[in-house]
Order: C-alpha cells, then sequence, then structure tokens
C-alpha cells in the first residue's frame, strides 16, 4: 500500500462519523422498535422551548421508484432507500432548527466538555472505528477535522480519474466546532450558524445534557415531509427543487467540486432560519449540514424495519466499509448537488463513522413524552447555572 492510499485510510475513518459505548456493541439481531398501548397523536404537554410537536401517524418511508439498470437517476436514488415501506410513529417533538454554535457553547462552558476533533486520538480509540492502524504513521495522528480542500488537482481531477477522496477532502490541523476551516478560523461572527466538526458522541452528550435525544433516521424523514401533513414530497417544501428559481435551501450551486457559484448567497453553512421552514416549521431539513441520527447505518434495513416505532438496526454494516462502525446521517449539506449527491431530498440516506464530524455535518435534537421529566429537571438546572453565572 502506498503512502497515499495509508493516508487515505486514516482520512476515510475521519471523513463522517469514537469511542464505542460498551451499550452500543452489536448484536446478532437486526431489527428493534418501540411499541406502547396506542398510538400518540395529541401533545401531552406545553411544547418545550425551541421545539415542535409532530403529531404520531403514518407515512411512506424511503423512495419507491428505484431506477433500473441503465435507467437515467437524475436523483442519484440508491439502493438503501429502498424498498419504501409504510411506518407507524408516536408523537415526539423536534428541534426547530440545528444545534447552533451558541447553544454548543453554553453546553461546553457549564459542563467542561471536549470534543473529539479537539482532542489527539491514540491508536486505540481510532482502531475500535475499524481502522487498520498498522498502516497510519505516528506523525498522522493529531487533532484535527474534515475539510473541504480548495486546493486540490482541479486537472487533474478533470482530465483523470476522479480521486475526490484523495484531493477534495483533507484532515485540516486544528479544525474543530471553534474554528471550523482551521486555527486562524473563528466562529465570533457565526454563532447563529450551526456547529459543525461533531462526531455522533459528541452530538450524543450535548442531547444527553439539554435532556433530549438524537431522532431516529424514522422520525427524521417523518418530520422532513411534514409529519402527519405530509403529501409523499421529494423536498421539504414539495416536489421541485428550486421552484420558480427560487433557492430553498443551501446547497452547492454549479458543478461539484470545481465550479462553486453561490447563487443562495452562501459559500459554507448558513445562519439557521435563512431559509422557509417546511410544513411544520421546522428549519434546514434540507441543506446547510448533514444531520446525525440516532440509528446504527444498515445498508439493507428498511428490507426488515418494524412498522411501529422502529429504532434502526442493531448494529452497523455498509458494504462497501463492511467493518467500520457507522451511524445515520440526513438531510445534505451545502456541498451536495446533482453531479456529487442528493442528500438534500427527505428520502435521501448517508452514513457517517460514528468517531468522526467534519466541517459540513452536525445535528438537531429530538425528545419524546417519555423523557418529559427528565427533560425538565435538565433544563432546571441550565437554568440555575445561567442565574449563577
Amino acid at each position: 500500500m502506498t503512502s497515499r492510499l495509508i493516508l487515505f485510510g486514516f482520512v476515510g475513518v475521519l471523513l463522517t462519523g469514537l469511542i464505542l459505548f460498551a451499550s452500543l456493541a452489536p448484536t446478532t439481531s437486526l431489527t428493534d422498535s418501540k411499541v406502547g398501548p396506542t398510538l400518540i397523536i395529541e401533545e401531552p404537554v406545553e411544547t418545550p422551548e425551541g421545539m415542535v410537536w409532530v403529531a404520531g401517524g403514518t407515512f411512506l418511508m424511503g423512495t419507491p421508484d428505484l431506477p433500473r439498470p441503465g435507467e437515467p437517476n437524475p436523483d442519484r436514488i440508491k439502493l438503501d432507500e429502498t424498498p419504501a415501506h409504510e411506518v407507524e410513529l408516536d408523537g415526539y417533538w423536534i428541534d426547530e432548527t440545528e444545534v447552533t454554535n451558541k447553544q454548543f457553547a453554553e453546553f461546553v462552558e457549564m459542563t467542561g466538555f471536549v470534543t473529539f476533533a479537539e482532542k489527539v486520538p491514540t491508536r486505540e480509540e481510532l482502531a475500535r472505528s475499524g481502522l487498520d492502524m498498522s498502516q497510519v504513521p505516528d506523525e498522522e495522528l493529531y487533532a484535527g477535522s474534515m475539510c473541504f480542500n480548495p486546493e486540490f488537482d482541479r486537472e487533474n481531477l478533470v482530465v483523470g480519474p476522479q480521486n475526490w477522496e484523495y484531493q477534495v477532502w483533507k484532515i485540516q490541523r486544528g479544525a474543530d466546532w471553534r474554528h471550523p476551516t482551521g486555527p486562524d478560523s473563528s466562529i465570533e461572527d457565526r454563532m447563529d450558524h450551526p456547529v459543525v466538526h461533531v462526531n455522533w458522541e459528541d452530538a450524543v452528550a450535548f442531547c444527553q445534557w439539554a435532556g433530549k435525544r438524537l431522532p431516529t433516521e424514522a422520525e427524521w424523514e417523518y418530520a422532513a415531509r411534514g409529519g402527519p401533513l405530509h403529501d409523499g414530497r421529494k423536498y421539504p417544501w414539495g416536489n421541485e427543487r428550486d421552484p420558480d428559481g427560487k433557492y430553498l435551501a443551501n446547497y452547492w450551486q454549479g458543478v461539484f467540486p470545481t465550479e462553486r457559484l453561490n447563487l443562495d448567497g452562501f459559500e459554507s453553512t448558513s445562519p439557521v432560519r435563512s431559509f422557509p421552514p417546511n410544513l411544520l416549521g421546522l428549519y434546514d431539513m434540507s441543506g446547510n449540514v448533514w444531520e446525525w441520527c440516532q440509528d446504527y447505518y444498515h445498508d439493507d434495513y428498511y428490507a426488515v424495519s418494524p412498522r411501529r416505532n422502529p429504532q434502526g438496526p442493531n448494529h452497523s454494516r455498509d458494504i462497501h466499509e463492511p467493518d467500520v462502525i457507522k451511524r445515520v446521517q440526513r438531510g445534505g449539506s451545502f456541498m451536495c448537488n446533482t453531479n456529487s449527491c442528493t442528500g438534500y431530498r427527505c428520502a435521501a440516506r448517508m452514513r457517517g463513522e460514528f468517531t468522526s464530524g467534519s466541517f459540513h455535518n452536525g445535528f438537531r435534537c429530538a425528545l419524546d413524552p417519555s423523557m418529559i421529566e427528565e427533560h425538565q429537571e435538565a433544563q432546571s438546572r441550565i437554568q440555575k447555572w445561567r442565574e449563577s453565572r
């Protein structure tokens, strides 16, 4: 293996998704669900601040029409979006917006939490992600996170093999949630932007602090489609990506990765609420940043998913990297475009190594009625801390 491939092996693990909790260890069973005696539809208590109630209901999850081999596939629909299947969900709350830098900064200030990207990773930590650490030199172990490489070899990319993995992405030393593009960058004027460079465990830690949790993949898609108001729409706002030439989400305009037009007004992340909300009043369910979900990623999970309140598979499987533990990401990001990915579709799925964040993934929180007492206690602790400052 060449040194270039060795580096790419390391980059691959840090590309999107560290320490696996013992309670999350894979089991031999694939399916799991949470079923109560009756479907929860009515909101049981007043809506928590900054959240939206999603009434329980039934919807068709996934994509019903997968193009056959050789047929046009302009939406870049993937096999893991099939089969489309009916899902029934109890009601829950979900954040109006992605978690912002301001919110995450308060969490860090109160708890002293340090994200994974801010620490020099150990070989043991990385090995638990499925990486063969024997191929990684010591000099490649440093604090940092995945960023876009604006200095990639454009000529080679265009005229030669499009090895985007080698050229377009790089692990940027010193990149973390406080420094989104490296040590010389800052979030000082980006406090209302979504927090980035958080891995799955970082997101879980924030959710637990707030008395919340990550949404399941089914909850995320149901909310993106409009919950009980859904009508099978492709995007959170309808079936046309840019109706009347209007940009309704933060995504890449132009040919990725060589042409960036920024017609929506944003080169990277945008402040939350920059675009109109969906039917439920949720912002950025399409574009801006990829969002972590609770579920392990499994490429064939839809074939066996329970109908009622699916919680995702009990272990991870990506046929392209079967040894790497991955979690689901949804919603697309400002890096998505038709020629590279169409993650901004409601049904589109993505996976990321749970160990790693990047400059274009974040999260939002969810909450179900069984957690309301826990949530109220957490918010009371936070309020007391605010008053004591």
